[in-house]
């Protein structure tokens, strides 16, 4: 951060390269929108650039605080959004309406995804702690395994072991067994 305080341009590199991906993700759960999210992370990390003599690894990691930019800025995008005037459609509005097709799931397949998360986290739940950490950051913060030994300070090879033995006891479990019965 001291390089890139610096205007050092590889460390801003080395900046991107290493937290890009779960600071897009991050953007892309709270944006909901693809081109929204890949722009935010462009602002992000002009942001950081212009403002990393302020970063201080005493108030919380490096990707706290890019999370920390992310999440203010993904909330001043959705308060413009709100702000912003809604388009008038100049068609009329059924025949408008009747073109928009529902793409969200049915019920059935709402209640079949939502019994399935649940039977998820409880097997998730199951596994020792170390092992249900790193899976959580490998798929649900997106985080690779090089960045989860980094973030926990733990050799890769452990990393790796962990994510192993965890997916072997999820894939084993008995409660998601029974999602191949559905």
């Amino acid at each position: 951060m001291v390089e890139l305080a610096n205007g050092h341009p590889d460390a801003m590199e080395l900046l991107y390269d290493r937290y890009h991906r779960p600071v897009y993700s991050f953007a892309l759960r709270m944006l909901g929108d693809r081109e929204q999210a890949e722009e935010l992370l462009q602002e992000v990390y002009l942001r950081a650039w212009r403002r990393a003599n302020r970063f201080t690894d005493a108030r919380g990691s490096l990707i706290s605080w890019l999370l920390s930019i992310t999440h203010n800025m993904a909330i001043d995008e959705l308060r413009k959004q709100q702000r912003r005037p809604q388009k008038q459609h100049t068609e009329d509005q059924i025949e408008f309406m009747a073109t928009l097709r529902d793409e969200r799931p049915s019920l059935e397949t709402h209640a079949i995804l939502s019994d399935r998360g649940e039977r998820v986290r409880n097997a998730l739940e199951e596994l020792p702690l170390p092992q249900q950490e790193v899976l959580e950051l490998a798929y649900f913060r997106g985080l690779t395994q090089r960045e989860i030994s980094d973030a926990l300070n733990v050799p890769l090879g452990t990393i790796k072991t962990r994510m192993r033995l965890g997916l072997r006891k999820l894939q084993d479990s008995a409660e998601l067994q029974s999602l191949d019965e559905l």
